[in-house]
């Protein structure tokens, strides 16, 4: 709708990662640093560990755009809570290997000669687990055994582990020592500060052919990171609803004001029936038309929006992977 208002060649702020869309801030770039390293390395673990909406999975798929596919054979799994049968079955799925009716033994070797019959052709195996922190700790140990798959010269198989914050407790509880001495890199992403941001904003709008119309005032830059506090995802989410917005009200110019209102609308969309978001003059961290600085305070009500929003999609994403599994004949 907007694009075509604003003269851009598709929508800047999709949910759905995208590779064209990568933004290079200090924490990506260093996570990206560790991940090619990694793969330089051809075994042990890789763990990227962030909140929701930091961007864990465009960093693997902007890995995915860049890597040689001739010489690495490279899957990604996105987890539930699996049992470490149904690893096995998802995994053994998720590389186009048959998996129905078989036993564990019959999984193993089958998967051991797939792995083999890679090396053979001069190919590597990388495994990229989505959701780790949905992984119960004898799931894990399976994964980790599948590591101990290897020739003389090196392993059959590399695992990259993305997880939410709660995975890195996982990764240190006494049980996970083994585990542990599998890493070879780890990296926590955190949410980005109020310059890079900007940065990302506009370099996800020059992406499509922005030329800083609508233009984006400093004011509204700093009350767009303070409603999303810098989370990726959220500020997707934010910003789309701006341009639908601006679209809407035929803006070419977005003030405080216009941060405000965009905000106090997804608010109220996410309040509870009988708990309605508040006005302009109580929202925390709202800014008045004539305001010269953001004001601070508690942001929580605004930034629970688009919280909801990303559990609702990550519920229909597990509900998908639920009926895969059930295809698969993994659920009872």
């Amino acid at each position: 709708m907007y694009e075509a208002f604003y003269n851009l060649a598709t929508k800047p702020f999709q949910l759905s990662p995208d590779p064209r869309f990568f933004f290079d801030s200090t924490v990506h770039k260093r996570a990206m640093s560790y991940l090619r390293y990694g793969l330089s390395q051809g075994e042990g673990f890789i763990v990227i560990t962030g909140g929701i909406g930091t961007g864990k999975t465009t960093l693997v798929r902007n890995l995915f755009a860049e890597m040689d596919r001739r010489q690495i054979v490279a899957a990604q799994l996105v987890t539930t809570r699996l049992g470490p049968d149904e690893l096995l079955k998802i995994i053994s799925s998720t590389f186009g290997l048959p998996s129905e009716g078989l036993s564990k033994a019959s999984l193993l070797k089958q998967f051991e000669a797939f792995l083999k019959k890679c090396e053979f052709q001069d190919k590597r195996v990388l495994l990229v687990v989505d959701e780790a922190q949905n992984l119960p700790a004898d799931t894990l140990e399976e994964l980790r055994m599948l590591s101990n798959y290897q020739t003389d010269n090196r392993s059959l198989i590399q695992s990259f582990l993305l997880g939410q914050d709660e995975f890195r407790q996982t990764i240190q509880s006494p049980g996970m020592e083994q585990m542990r001495q599998r890493i070879i890199a780890s990296c926590h992403l955190s949410p980005l500060d109020k310059k890079e941001t900007r940065l990302y904003i506009e370099h996800r709008l020059k992406e499509v052919g922005w030329s800083s119309r609508p233009v984006i005032t400093d004011i509204a830059f700093e009350l767009i990171h303070n409603y999303t506090n810098g989370v990726p995802r959220r500020i997707n989410v934010f910003c789309d609803r701006l341009l639908l917005y601006g679209y809407l009200e035929e803006l070419f110019v977005f003030k405080p004001e216009v941060i405000n209102i965009v905000a106090e609308e997804l608010a109220n969309e996410a309040s509870t029936p009988g708990q309605p978001g508040q006005s302009d003059a109580g929202t925390p961290g709202a800014a008045s038309p004539d305001s010269k600085m953001p004001v601070s305070g508690d942001l929580s009500k605004q930034v629970k929006h688009v919280e909801m929003v990303v559990e609702s999609l990550e519920r229909t994403m597990n509900d998908k992977i639920d009926l895969l599994k059930q295809s698969l004949g993994l659920l009872k």
